[in-house]
């Protein structure tokens, strides 16, 4: 089998391994592969992986040998699933491997809001705490978390691994999400959009974006917020109508967000929440934890030698 890994860089950027694929077939890779080379470089291949490699309609024709696309994330819209269906070729993402590190920066985020860390370690070392008259200081209000109302948008893995670090700091927790689990945890409350909107004194993103969700914070679900609240997003960038949080966050309206993932990735310079008024946005790093890219590795070549196999898992075209 020949497989071509095809950005492997954004996955192991050289402190993993591909050793294990090694077993299954021939094996290319290549660090980044820009749009005007995939056809090139996967042409020959029965197997490709990708990251943010796109493949079209018209790609996947002009690919008449491929028969499997490993998608190396949980999303999987670089793909046109429904001509993959037409071609016969399987298509698998990896599902689960990152819900702990989404979760533990969901709340660096929130801690980082309600203390600001960041601003404070920044005046530490600039000098004011050398030449402060008091054993402390702090230039922002101090946040608690106990007795806060967190909602949670989309209540899957991470939504509910979330659910559980807030319950942590005995934050109470709303929820929402167009398809509850069958299972429902006892210290969530399932609310409506419009209940967790007034309600909550921090919104965090954890649901796929879909063409109903897209742009479900807007100006006018931001006027619902509370003043004082804040908005965090691990999921995906479309999610949000960023003109309108940067305006909301610039005019009052909302108190800060954190933010993981925009719309454009990389950024444009113009972007305007890079200018924003409290907003505090790492570079998708989320689900890129050593221990989570581990795991993604160990998962995709799990679902390539099942495929070869004949007994796919983690198909997303079933």
């Amino acid at each position: 089998m020949n497989i071509v890994i095809l950005d492997g860089h954004t996955a192991n950027p050289g402190d993993l391994f591909w050793d294990a694929f090694n077993d299954l077939g021939k094996v290319t890779v290549y660090e980044h592969t820009p749009p005007s080379l995939t056809r090139q470089r996967a042409l020959d291949a029965d197997a490709v992986l990708t990251n943010k490699t796109i493949f079209t309609r018209d790609l996947l024709s002009s690919l008449p040998q491929l028969k499997y696309i490993g998608v190396l994330a949980t999303g999987y819209n670089v793909v046109d699933i429904e001509a993959a269906n037409e071609r016969g070729i399987t298509v698998t993402n990896i599902p689960a491997y990152s819900t702990a590190s989404v979760a533990q920066l969901t709340f660096a985020h929130i801690l980082n809001l309600t203390h600001h860390s960041c601003e404070h370690s920044k005046s530490v070392k600039e000098g004011k705490w050398s030449s402060s008259r008091d054993f402390c200081f702090w230039d922002f209000p101090l946040i608690e978390l106990a007795g806060m109302t967190i909602g949670i948008i989309g209540a899957g893995r991470i939504g509910l691994a979330v659910a559980e670090i807030a319950i942590a700091f005995k934050m109470k927790v709303l929820a929402y999400d167009l398809k509850p689990p069958e299972q429902i945890p006892e210290s969530l409350e399932f609310v409506s959009t419009e209940h967790l909107f007034n309600e909550s004194d921090i919104i965090s993103l954890h649901c796929p974006l879909t063409k109903e969700n897209e742009k479900i914070i807007n100006a006018l679900s931001l006027k619902k917020m509370k003043a004082s609240a804040f908005l965090i997003n691990t999921s995906r960038g479309g999610l949000i109508d960023e003109p309108a949080l940067a305006e909301a966050l610039n005019d009052g309206i909302i108190a800060g967000a954190g933010l993981d993932v925009l719309t454009q990735e990389p950024p444009l310079a113009d972007n305007p929440l890079l200018k924003a008024r409290n907003c505090y946005i790492t570079p998708h790093i989320a689900w890129a934890s050593f221990a989570a890219r581990t795991r993604l590795l160990r998962i995709a070549e799990e679902n390539l030698r099942s495929f070869i196999d004949g007994n796919p898992v983690n198909m997303v075209n079933k």
